[in-house]
């Protein structure tokens, strides 16, 4: 059986969808395969400019009469998803897909404009403060569904409640996961909230994997986006492949972690046995009052479900694997040779810095010196 593609997407006619940061990459791909499939899509994005060339290219490829919509979006602004979910309630009376997508990668820190450490308040703060105000119109919709866009990162992130604005000591990579276990936290606790209370609405997460964006070159600091630009080249896949668990999610099953091309990761947390996994599952019951887990429809994890049965490896497969294995081990290599040489021109370049200000300087001491004084005129 071959893979799952954009191709196999339900018809999307009649149905309404917000895609945050929509204006390139997973947003992108994600907004432009939903259009396509006949969704009303709104592009919420915050730099409007690039949002006017994204709604261009995905008009170019929409069928001809497709409902799209640009808005304005900063979810580094209370202020403005309150504006953005207030502008949408009056224009629209129903919401069927919110796609938490957009967000940002291990920045220096910096904070939002309410206070808030720029990747928590922006991948978490701004999707949970969003999701409440819109969540209302979602209400009694048939399949209506929040997809919210976590990482692998998760793995290595922990929610530090003594630091949670990373006040007393930064670490950008840490907050990055931080702010990812926390989307993973928010979408299995939303789930089981939305199941307690009889809700139809679903909430799912989707890991794009290492996916070939501008996430890598729009903040991180110039060494680790020299890094990302090569692994970019070597390993990433492209943001159309990212973009299809989050375009899954819109057919899996409530409360999980899709993956298109394998079986999907139960929303049971608590049933996986990796850290991190116990970690979110600490961090809900910590956070809001109880623990994640799957809703009381989901099969157990002996009869867990999967999109697609794959068949097992036999030599080709052995020998696939081992042929990425030793691609990844050269993309290791380069990486390392590549951050060998930056770090060396970044010496070079300071010493000489510090040899153009000592030159300064004695040339300074040179023209005070041969300056004649007051009393030799």
């Amino acid at each position: 059986m071959s893979k799952w593609t954009s191709e196999q997407i339900p018809e999307q006619g009649g149905r309404t969808a917000i895609v945050t940061g929509a204006n390139s990459g997973l947003g992108l791909s994600t907004a432009r395969e939903l259009a396509r499939h006949g969704a009303s899509v709104v592009l919420a994005c915050r730099n409007v400019a690039k949002g006017e060339q994204a709604l261009e290219e995905i008009e170019r490829v929409a069928p001809a009469g497709a409902s799209l919509e640009l808005a304005a979006l900063d979810l580094a602004s209370l202020a403005s998803v309150r504006t953005f979910a207030s502008e949408f309630a009056s224009k629209h009376d129903r919401l069927d897909l919110l796609v938490n997508n957009a967000g940002v990668m291990a920045p220096p820190r910096r904070e939002t404009e309410d206070g808030f450490e720029l990747q928590f308040g922006t991948n978490v703060l701004g999707h949970f403060a969003l999701t409440g105000l819109l969540i209302g119109l979602m209400r009694g919709g048939e399949d209506a569904r929040v997809v919210t866009v976590s990482s692998n990162a998760h793995k290595m992130g922990k929610i530090n409640f003594d630091d949670l604005q990373s006040e007393r000591r930064y670490m950008r990579w840490s907050a990055y996961g931080q702010s990812k276990l926390g989307d993973l936290s928010f979408a299995l606790e939303l789930e089981r909230r939305l199941r307690e209370a009889g809700s139809t609405v679903k909430s799912l997460a989707a890991h794009p994997g290492y996916a070939a964006t501008n996430l890598q070159s729009a903040a991180p600091p110039l060494l680790d986006r020299v890094v990302m630009m090569f692994t970019n080249l070597v390993v990433a896949q492209s943001a159309d492949m990212g973009a299809l668990p989050i375009l899954y999610a819109r057919g899996s099953r409530a409360g999980s972690t899709p993956d298109p091309t394998g079986s999907a990761n139960s929303a049971g947390i608590r049933r996986s046995s990796s850290p991190a996994a116990r970690r979110a599952t600490r961090t809900s019951r910590h956070g809001c009052g109880a623990r994640a887990r799957s809703s009381p429809e989901s099969p157990s994890s002996s009869a867990r479900a999967r999109p697609l049965d794959r068949p097992r490896a036999g030599a080709r497969g052995r020998l696939c694997a081992s042929a990425r294995r030793g691609l990844r081990a050269r993309a290791r290599g380069w990486v390392r040779i590549c951050v060998r040489g930056a770090r060396a021109r970044c010496r070079r370049a300071e010493r000489a810095a510090r040899s153009c200000e000592l030159a300064r300087d004695r040339g300074r001491d040179g023209e005070r010196r041969a300056r004649p004084s007051r009393r030799q005129r």
